[in-house]
């Protein structure tokens, strides 16, 4: 008895286009983490003989790119730390 059912078609060989990619989304470029390098500088003050760090000094150093970044007060002196990004 012959077979009624019709043979399946042959697939194209592989590999094979898609049928619609859709638009592309522009390239981005890869993220690169680069860690930051900080510079610091050490202010030390007296306490009692000198005049502690004020707002004007803060200013100067914050317009120089320098940020408090620690206060330490160790006996008899006042220890400020300040980093800015090197360039």
């Amino acid at each position: 008895m012959l077979s009624t059912v019709p043979p399946r078609p042959v697939p194209p060989p592989f590999p094979f286009p898609p049928a619609d990619p859709g638009p592309r989304a522009p390239l981005q470029p890869p993220m690169v983490y680069v860690p930051p390098v900080w510079e610091y500088k050490h202010v030390e003050r007296a306490l009692g003989a000198e005049a502690p760090v004020g707002a004007d000094e803060l200013n100067a150093l914050g317009a120089e790119g320098w940020e408090l970044a620690a206060v330490v007060p160790a006996a008899s002196r006042v220890h400020f730390y300040f980093k800015r990004l090197r360039e």
